[in-house]
């Protein structure tokens, strides 16, 4: 273990010094391209308008004989396309895999400036940050980085669940965690072939109200990722870091798909992942604080003034855990309409009610 007083010292010689705090830009969506699919490419500078992040993702979903030319495309389109204030993120080969080194080389040593965010698949403990982490610092100082990259690990197997917290905290870079559903699905031997979602299959009973045990029962589909996404959050939480749902497979299923994220925006998410277009308005909608709950935020921040003592409003008592969880939506809120004027009147108009 580094001593705290080392724990923010660059881990080579040249390479920027680690941050201190983590930036927390807007990033409801986390909307994935591949790089090598050239019809994909062709929509970046586009898409790049609509969502808060850019993945090129040189991982899963890219065949085998394609990782050079994704990585390759990656490079190009970095290169070429001003992305204003939309982060760059790419999502790396998995460390067991023949392709990271030459991912992590290339993309750093090429495109380093222009990329904001690395994620790592499959991050088992703390020992996998603290590989890239130092091979990071050593491609910074190779590159002549002014300005560190951030590495967000993905939570997708039953190892890396329970070395969470550890992961959380492995190295100043942590930027942030995202669950793997379908991965961990299959790392802890769950029977669900889906890509995230709940399954019909796991569910509540209610109790028989006569003897036919089978009249008048209803049933109640659980979340398959409580437990997973609430810990996670936990762990991000204690460790200044950010939380995020992963991916929704069913494209088709939009119901599902934003109950999903609504979800896990409840359970202190701030985004999630969106594999297609359709999802992307959807993440935009969910993670972005209703203007009905903003206007309530701002209006039991002002009625408790210093944030002390306790309040009646509207028959429901206020104290200062209530301010402190209004300030939580109203800060969002804030953060959010700074760049989203459609947002911005949309709040302003609903507290001005």
């Amino acid at each position: 273990m580094r001593s705290p007083k080392d724990f923010f010292a660059p881990l080579a010689v040249g390479a920027p010094e680690p941050l201190r705090q983590i930036p927390v830009p807007p990033s409801r969506m986390i909307h994935f391209f591949d790089p090598s699919n050239e019809k994909m490419a062709a929509k970046v500078p586009d898409i790049a308008k609509k969502v808060d992040v850019l993945l090129g993702n040189l991982e899963d979903a890219v065949r085998a004989d394609r990782k050079e030319a994704a990585r390759n495309g990656l490079v190009s389109i970095a290169k070429s396309t001003d992305f204003g204030k939309t982060q760059l993120w790419t999502r790396v080969n998995s460390l067991d895999s023949p392709w990271v080194l030459d991912d992590l080389i290339t993309l750093v040593t090429e495109i380093g400036d222009k990329l904001d965010v690395i994620m790592v698949p499959k991050v088992e403990g703390a020992q996998d940050i603290h590989y890239v982490d130092r091979l990071l610092a050593q491609l910074e100082a190779r590159a002549g980085l002014t300005k560190p990259l951030l590495v967000h690990a993905i939570l997708e197997t039953a190892s890396g669940v329970a070395n969470v917290e550890e992961i959380a905290g492995a190295s100043p870079r942590m930027q942030g965690i995202s669950l793997g559903p379908a991965d961990l699905a299959a790392s802890r031997r769950m029977k669900t072939t889906r890509v995230g979602g709940g399954h019909p299959g796991y569910l509540v009973r209610t109790d028989p109200t006569g003897e036919d045990l089978n009249e008048g029962r209803t049933t109640y589909q659980q979340d398959l990722w409580h437990y997973t996404v609430a810990r996670m959050g936990d762990a991000c939480a204690a460790n200044g870091i950010l939380p995020y749902y992963g991916p929704f497979g069913d494209i088709r299923d939009v119901v599902a798909c934003e109950d999903q994220f609504r979800n896990a925006f409840l359970l202190g998410c701030v985004g999630a992942w969106s594999l297609h277009p359709v999802q992307i308005d959807i993440a935009k909608k969910v993670f972005s604080p209703s203007p009905e709950d903003v206007a309530w935020a701002r209006r039991v921040i002002a009625a408790m003034g210093d944030g002390t003592g306790a309040v009646m409003i509207d028959g429901k008592m206020q104290d200062d855990a209530s301010v402190k969880q209004c300030r939580v939506v109203a800060e969002l809120a804030d953060a959010l309409a700074a760049d989203d004027p459609e947002l911005a009147a949309a709040y302003d108009a609903a507290s001005s009610v």
